[in-house]
């Protein structure tokens, strides 16, 4: 039997995918983290001093593939993909969104679950598997000023299902986590942007975004981390092709 088993997660340098790494790893689990930030990794190493990792864009098949190919000659196994790299894009009006920062949004939060899923689910079959898309309440949602993030979550949630369909029969369980505000320095550039964009007072977007959930409230990354564990553990056995929305509950994305 063995020892350890092992997660992969994209962008696990900092922000939400270092929650989520220190999460697993407290629960006895390998980490190997693919990020481009070196500054990030090397900060990183000094909170996760047993992981491994790659430097590399997951929104290039190229260095994925370069990140796959030192993975399994290293003779690691893997247990765990956590497809949680993402930027949150450009804000503004449909007409005012510059293709290439669509591109670049789509780039980075779909293209990279494909590039990096299709190089690890014959590692998954081995070990019949678990994949957690990091998708977010604004793919359940439509969500005005936010096209391209809106367009890449709501795909994540279909690759969700149709991968579950695909790679249910090999034992694979995959699922979407989604969820809502994080609390920290991302959600407060979106609404710096947000508000920029509106003409409104920071402050006052902030209330909006609370107002949005039954609970008013942000969430926080560790409650997001600690639903992938959850979905990772045996616990989960028979869940699989589902969005989990981690949210207070979300009633509307709509600007107010």
């Amino acid at each position: 039997m063995r020892e350890k088993r092992t997660a992969l997660i994209t962008a696990g340098a900092s922000g939400l995918g270092l929650v989520i790494a220190e999460t697993l790893s407290k629960r006895g689990i390998a980490i190997h983290i693919l990020d481009q930030d070196e500054s990030a990794i090397a900060k990183a190493q000094s909170r996760l001093p047993n992981a491994s990792f790659s430097t590399g864009d997951a929104a290039s098949h190229h260095d994925v593939g370069d990140m796959f190919k030192n993975f399994t000659s290293s003779g690691l196994k893997l247990d765990y993909l956590i497809n949680n790299v993402g930027i949150a894009g450009p804000a503004g009006l449909t007409d005012d969104i510059e293709p290439i920062d669509w591109d670049r949004t789509l780039a980075v939060n779909l293209n990279s679950a494909f590039y990096v899923t299709r190089l690890a689910v014959p590692l998954l079959r081995a070990t019949r598997g678990v994949i957690v898309n990091i998708s977010s309440t604004a793919g359940l949602f439509g969500c005005p000023h936010r096209s391209p993030y809106v367009a890449s979550k709501w795909a994540l949630i279909g690759l969700t299902k149709t991968w579950a369909m695909e790679f249910g029969p090999d034992g694979i369980r995959v699922n979407a986590v989604c969820p809502g505000s994080i609390e920290g320095p991302r959600i407060d550039g979106v609404i710096d942007r947000d508000a920029a964009n509106r003409g409104l007072d920071p402050a006052q977007v902030r209330a909006n975004y609370q107002n949005q959930t039954s609970m008013r409230t942000l969430v926080t990354a560790e409650d997001v981390a600690e639903t992938v564990a959850f979905l990772c553990s045996d616990a989960a056995r028979h869940i699989s092709g589902q969005a989990l929305a981690v949210d207070g509950h979300t009633e509307t994305l709509a600007s107010s």
